[in-house]
């Protein structure tokens, strides 16, 4: 694990910065698909983690947060429009995705259903954060925000890659798996009005730039 700020960890992954997962004080966010579940357990053995929580419900996030929460015998936080989806098998996969692609994230990525102890909600704390209700991504995307270090946590409200080509740089997320890409530009431009000194991305590197966000939420269409 790599130290990004005082009490934040990102998770080292094969490629670097394709899935992230964090670490904030005793908290587990996201946990990428199920496939990662070696590297997950490798680097968070001896932590003792008290919870686990979720930016959002895809299969990218949720894929080993039912073995995490089992084995560690610790609570899953979930924005609470997302819960129904983290707990009703076949409802993480987007609806909007092709065929193929629901087969092959159901194969390999989706995790199992899990109860949600805990439904986040706007103003709640996690670790020193504080929750952002920021919806489009999904319906209950939710963003962590520490204002004292202005730090965020912000799942894929925005990427800092290219899904597609690998390279570095500010997207929104595809328009194939937002609920509402037209909210989800609300939700970027609140966070990055936010002016965080430190952004964490659901995918790319952390960025340390808050004009470079603040300019490219100002370019988006209305």
């Amino acid at each position: 694990m790599k130290q990004l700020a005082e009490d934040v960890h990102m998770l080292k992954g094969f490629p670097p910065n394709a899935i992230n997962v964090y670490v904030i004080g005793d908290v587990l966010i996201d946990s990428a698909t199920r496939q990662a579940e070696k590297r997950i357990f490798k680097q968070i053995a001896g932590l003792k983690l008290t919870a686990h929580a979720l930016t959002h419900v895809h299969p990218d996030h949720q894929g080993c947060s039912h073995v995490v929460c089992e084995q560690l015998g610790i609570p899953l936080w979930v924005g609470q429009d997302d819960v129904p989806a983290m707990e009703t098998a076949g409802s993480v996969v987007g609806g909007k995705a092709p065929a193929w692609l629901k087969r092959v994230q159901e194969r390999y990525w989706v995790g199992p259903p899990h109860p949600v102890s805990r439904a986040l909600r706007e103003g709640d704390e996690v670790a020193g954060f504080v929750v952002l209700d920021t919806p489009g991504h999904t319906r209950g995307a939710v963003s962590f925000w520490r204002e004292s270090d202005r730090v965020l946590i912000l799942g894929d409200v925005l990427n800092n890659v290219n899904l597609m080509t690998g390279i570095p740089g500010l997207h929104e997320p595809p328009a194939l798996f937002n609920v509402d890409s037209v909210r989800n530009r609300v939700s970027i431009r609140r966070v990055a009005a936010l002016r965080p000194a430190l952004a964490l991305f659901g995918h790319g590197a952390p960025l340390r730039d808050p004009d470079q966000l603040a300019d490219f939420a100002a370019q988006l269409p209305a």
